[in-house]
Protein backbone atom coordinates (compact mmCIF):
# COMPACT_ATOMS: atom_id res chain seq x y z
CA UNK A 1 0.00 0.00 0.00
CA UNK A 2 1.49 3.21 -0.96
CA UNK A 3 1.96 6.28 0.97
CA UNK A 4 -1.43 8.35 1.91
CA UNK A 5 -2.00 11.90 0.41
CA UNK A 6 -3.20 14.05 3.24
CA UNK A 7 -6.67 14.24 0.98
CA UNK A 8 -6.66 10.85 1.19
CA UNK A 9 -5.66 10.41 4.66
CA UNK A 10 -7.97 13.11 5.89
CA UNK A 11 -10.99 11.03 4.24
CA UNK A 12 -10.04 7.36 5.07
CA UNK A 13 -11.43 4.68 7.18
CA UNK A 14 -9.41 4.25 10.49
CA UNK A 15 -8.91 1.11 9.31
CA UNK A 16 -7.03 2.27 6.33
CA UNK A 17 -5.04 4.61 7.92
CA UNK A 18 -4.13 1.53 10.80
CA UNK A 19 -2.90 -0.35 7.55
CA UNK A 20 -1.20 2.14 5.86
CA UNK A 21 0.79 2.25 8.95
CA UNK A 22 1.38 -0.99 9.52
CA UNK A 23 2.55 -1.71 5.83
CA UNK A 24 5.13 1.55 6.49
CA UNK A 25 6.42 -0.35 9.48
CA UNK A 26 7.10 -3.61 7.51
CA UNK A 27 8.95 -1.77 4.83
CA UNK A 28 11.12 -0.47 6.94
CA UNK A 29 11.77 -3.34 9.09
CA UNK A 30 12.61 -5.45 5.81
CA UNK A 31 9.96 -8.25 6.72
CA UNK A 32 8.05 -10.22 4.19
CA UNK A 33 4.33 -8.77 3.60
CA UNK A 34 1.86 -11.45 5.02
CA UNK A 35 -0.04 -11.43 1.65
CA UNK A 36 3.22 -12.27 -0.06
CA UNK A 37 3.88 -15.66 2.62
CA UNK A 38 4.49 -19.18 1.16
CA UNK A 39 4.56 -22.35 3.09
CA UNK A 40 7.54 -23.91 3.99
CA UNK A 41 9.21 -20.48 3.93
CA UNK A 42 11.52 -19.04 6.72
CA UNK A 43 10.15 -15.39 7.20
CA UNK A 44 10.65 -12.10 9.56
CA UNK A 45 7.31 -10.38 9.49
CA UNK A 46 5.76 -7.63 11.47
CA UNK A 47 2.37 -6.07 12.59
CA UNK A 48 0.18 -5.65 15.56
CA UNK A 49 -1.70 -8.48 17.38
CA UNK A 50 -5.51 -8.14 16.82
CA UNK A 51 -6.28 -11.08 19.24
CA UNK A 52 -4.30 -13.55 21.52
CA UNK A 53 -6.86 -16.89 22.97
CA UNK A 54 -5.59 -19.03 25.16
CA UNK A 55 -6.78 -22.83 24.58
CA UNK A 56 -6.61 -25.41 26.84
CA UNK A 57 -6.15 -29.14 25.81
CA UNK A 58 -5.61 -32.68 27.29
CA UNK A 59 -2.52 -33.26 25.56
CA UNK A 60 -0.82 -29.28 24.77
CA UNK A 61 -2.66 -26.31 25.78
CA UNK A 62 -1.70 -23.42 23.00
CA UNK A 63 -1.61 -19.85 23.34
CA UNK A 64 -2.52 -18.50 20.00
CA UNK A 65 -2.33 -14.88 18.29
CA UNK A 66 -3.78 -13.17 14.69
CA UNK A 67 -0.85 -11.07 13.80
CA UNK A 68 -2.28 -8.15 11.22
CA UNK A 69 0.20 -6.36 8.76
CA UNK A 70 -2.24 -4.29 6.83
CA UNK A 71 -2.29 -6.76 3.95
CA UNK A 72 -3.09 -9.76 5.37
CA UNK A 73 -2.93 -11.82 8.39
CA UNK A 74 -1.34 -14.73 10.30
CA UNK A 75 -1.80 -16.84 13.25
CA UNK A 76 0.98 -17.67 15.64
CA UNK A 77 0.58 -20.32 17.77
CA UNK A 78 3.04 -21.51 21.15
CA UNK A 79 2.41 -25.07 22.08
CA UNK A 80 2.71 -25.57 25.87
CA UNK A 81 2.23 -22.45 26.93
CA UNK A 82 -0.77 -20.85 28.68
CA UNK A 83 0.64 -17.24 28.40
CA UNK A 84 3.50 -15.26 27.74
CA UNK A 85 4.02 -11.26 28.98
CA UNK A 86 3.58 -9.10 26.65
CA UNK A 87 1.88 -10.65 23.77
CA UNK A 88 -1.74 -9.20 24.38
CA UNK A 89 -3.94 -7.78 21.39
CA UNK A 90 -2.79 -4.34 20.09
CA UNK A 91 0.66 -5.60 21.02
CA UNK A 92 3.47 -4.83 18.14
CA UNK A 93 5.65 -7.61 16.84
CA UNK A 94 8.84 -8.68 15.14
CA UNK A 95 7.97 -12.53 14.42
CA UNK A 96 10.49 -15.14 12.87
CA UNK A 97 9.73 -18.45 11.65
CA UNK A 98 8.62 -21.26 9.26
CA UNK A 99 5.08 -20.57 7.89
CA UNK A 100 3.21 -23.73 8.60
CA UNK A 101 -0.39 -24.44 8.49
CA UNK A 102 -3.27 -24.52 11.03
CA UNK A 103 -6.76 -25.03 10.22
CA UNK A 104 -6.31 -24.08 6.47
CA UNK A 105 -4.51 -20.82 6.99
CA UNK A 106 -0.68 -20.08 7.21
CA UNK A 107 0.54 -20.19 10.83
CA UNK A 108 4.05 -19.77 12.92
CA UNK A 109 4.47 -22.46 15.41
CA UNK A 110 6.81 -21.51 18.48
CA UNK A 111 8.01 -17.87 16.52
CA UNK A 112 10.91 -15.97 17.66
CA UNK A 113 9.33 -12.44 18.35
CA UNK A 114 10.43 -9.07 19.63
CA UNK A 115 8.42 -6.82 21.22
CA UNK A 116 8.45 -3.58 19.30
CA UNK A 117 7.35 -0.12 20.51
CA UNK A 118 3.93 1.71 19.97
CA UNK A 119 4.90 3.22 16.36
Amino acid sequence: MARLSLLSRLTASTHHLDAADLQADIEKLACTPLDRLQRGARVQVAGRLRAVVYTPSEHVPTLEAELFDGSDAIALLWLGRRRIAGIEPGRRLLVRGTVGDHAGHHAIYNPWYELLGAG
